[in-house]
């Protein structure tokens, strides 16, 4: 998170205001003025966790069996009292979270403390203290199974946030804060973002579209000054004895790209895929024209399926995969059939005004990865630019031909959603 320093004289003037006596207040007052979106919280409340710990050392109550430490866990579920499930947190992970031969635990896990007590099993006790107190019938049982669970993930990121402190205590809290919170959505790797965060992705689209059509217009307007035009600029500076008081630009006739998407949907590539469809399609009135292809071992056109407005974000990579024809005889990537069967079948959808995305990591399956069908594509495209989401040093690597490719067209590490919108802000064309 970039904090400057109004951020952090605003944040200064609220601990002033708010004072130190109140945890929660407190934090809240920090992320109020440290933050620029909701996003960027999960990332600060780990961080607040760290270095405003609830505690100091072991909690002072003697440790409990777990079976009256779920009894007690329950109760505090059904009354949602946060402050009991504070402690409580503190006690699991005392009892249950430690592991290593010295006496006071050579380290604590949330993960080993949440197996052992599975507050998630004791959802149907919950449920029915819940009802026979206040009583629930209908719809309401359905509001009350969500607030339910929502209490027992507070418990889990208690749990959590306790074993962080225990650790942080024990090692380098900076060290600790840089490699054991995650990072915001648009700074995992595509390849490895879990279903959670490319939902999460899926939702900044929109945001980050708008912010990447208005540096392409700025692009624009700047692009259309065009050069000097040395005689128009001469013949008007005999006014002034020959001296160009104002030099005369040529303008630019503005005309507006094409577009063409090659992208791998195939494994853990389809996520990095997906989000990248999703944003050039929301950026669709940028260029004159844009046409999608997917591909796995066979390539299909699936501009259809993105009408602008229409992709439906959650189920766009499921909706290609059965509406267009991806495969054939096997179910792997295969660059090389992929990229020919376009260059023969689709060839017309480029020309000299067009630019080129493929998106993929380039690996073949040890397959022909047809460097003939990309150089004819190159030869015949404005530009062709390829999008790896795999790190760098992987690149030629296995059956990767990254570097083979490479050889052909510019090819760019592209790991995040960060770098895919700086990357899209300098590479598309104006």
């Amino acid at each position: 998170m970039r904090i400057g320093t109004g951020e952090t004289v605003d944040a200064a003037q609220a601990m002033a205001e708010l004072g130190l006596a109140d945890r929660e207040l407190l934090r809240e007052g920090l992320a109020a003025t440290l933050l620029h979106g909701p996003a960027q919280r999960q990332v600060f409340d780990p961080v607040f966790d760290l270095y405003f710990p609830r505690g100091v050392g072991a909690p002072e109550t003697e440790s409990a069996g777990r079976e009256d430490l779920r009894d007690r866990l329950a109760a505090a579920l059904a009354a949602q009292d946060v402050a009991l499930m504070g402690q409580l947190a503190a006690e699991a992970v005392d009892g249950f979270g430690g592991y290593g031969t010295s006496p006071r635990s050579d380290g604590w896990s949330s993960y080993q403390t949440l197996e052992r007590i599975r507050p998630q099993t004791l959802f149907a006790r919950v449920r029915d203290d819940v009802r026979a107190r206040d009583g629930s019938s209908g719809f309401s049982d359905r509001l009350l199974d969500d607030e339910i669970r929502r209490r027992i993930e507070t418990f889990r990121r208690l749990v959590a946030a306790e074993a962080r402190r225990r650790v942080a205590e024990r090692r380098d809290r900076d060290e600790l804060a840089r490699r054991a919170v995650a990072p915001t959505a648009d700074r995992v790797d595509f390849l490895y973002a879990g279903k959670d965060r490319l939902a999460e992705l899926r939702r900044t689209v929109q945001p980050l579209a708008r912010k990447l059509a208005t540096r392409l217009a700025a692009r624009r307007r700047r692009a259309a000054r065009g050069t000097i035009d040395l005689r128009r600029t001469l013949r008007g500076s005999l006014s002034t004895g020959g001296v160009p008081m104002k030099p005369v630009l040529r303008r630019r006739r503005p005309v507006r790209p094409e577009l063409v998407l090659l992208c791998d949907v195939s494994g853990s590539v389809s996520g990095f895929s997906d989000f990248t469809m999703l944003l050039v399609q929301a950026l669709h009135d940028q260029f004159s024209k844009v046409r999608t292809f997917a591909f796995v071992n066979r390539i299909d056109e699936v501009t259809g399926l993105l009408t602008h407005g229409t992709a439906d974000p959650e189920g766009l990579g499921a909706h290609i995969r059965t509406q267009a024809t991806l495969t054939g005889w096997h179910e792997s990537s295969d660059y090389g059939v992929a990229l020919g069967e376009f260059a023969e079948r689709y060839g017309d959808a480029v020309g000299p005004r067009t630019t080129v995305f493929v998106l993929g990591d380039a690996r073949t399956n040890m397959s022909d990865p047809n460097l003939a069908a990309v150089r004819r594509v190159s030869e015949r495209a404005r530009r062709v630019y390829w999008l790896n989401p795999e790190p760098r040093t992987q690149w030629g690597t296995g059956d990767s031909a990254a570097l083979d490719y490479a050889g052909l067209v510019e090819m760019f590490e592209c790991r995040n959603a960060r770098q895919l919108g700086a990357l899209v802000a300098r590479l598309l064309p104006v």
